[in-house]
C-alpha cells in the first residue's frame, strides 16, 4: 500500500474494528473488576470512528484499478461493521446482541487479514 491514500482507509477499518471489539469486550465485563482504561478508551471512540468511516465509505476515490478496488473492498468492510453495531445497538438488551456483533467482528477481521 504504497498509496497514502490507502493506509487512511485501512487504518479507518482497523480502529472501527478496535473500537467494536472494546464494546463487546466491556459489554461481558463483571462489576467485580475494573474496566481497563484502554478498553473503555476504544470503546468511547466507537462514535467517531463510525463516522469516519461513513464519510469514507461516502467518498470517491479516484486512482489505479487496483486501488479502487481495495478502496471499495474496505467501504464494503466499513459498511459492514456500520450496520452489525446499529443491529447490536437496537437489540442490546438480548443476550445474543453481542454474541452476533462479535461474529461479524471476527468475519470482517479474518476476510481484512486475508485480503493484505
Amino acid at each position: 500500500m504504497r498509496d497514502q491514500r490507502l493506509r487512511v482507509f485501512r487504518t479507518a477499518v482497523d480502529s472501527l474494528l478496535e473500537s467494536l471489539e472494546a464494546i463487546v469486550r466491556l459489554s461481558r465485563w463483571t462489576e467485580a473488576e475494573p474496566r481497563p482504561e484502554p478498553l473503555v478508551t476504544a470503546a468511547a471512540k466507537v462514535q467517531e470512528r463510525l463516522g469516519a468511516a461513513d464519510r469514507l465509505a461516502a467518498s470517491r476515490y479516484n486512482g489505479p484499478p487496483a486501488a479502487v478496488a481495495k478502496v471499495t473492498f474496505m467501504c464494503g468492510m466499513m459498511k459492514r461493521l456500520d450496520a452489525a453495531f446499529l443491529t447490536y445497538c437496537k437489540n442490546r438488551d438480548s443476550g445474543d446482541a453481542a454474541n452476533a456483533l462479535e461474529a461479524e467482528i471476527s468475519a470482517v477481521a479474518d476476510i481484512v487479514r486475508s485480503s493484505a
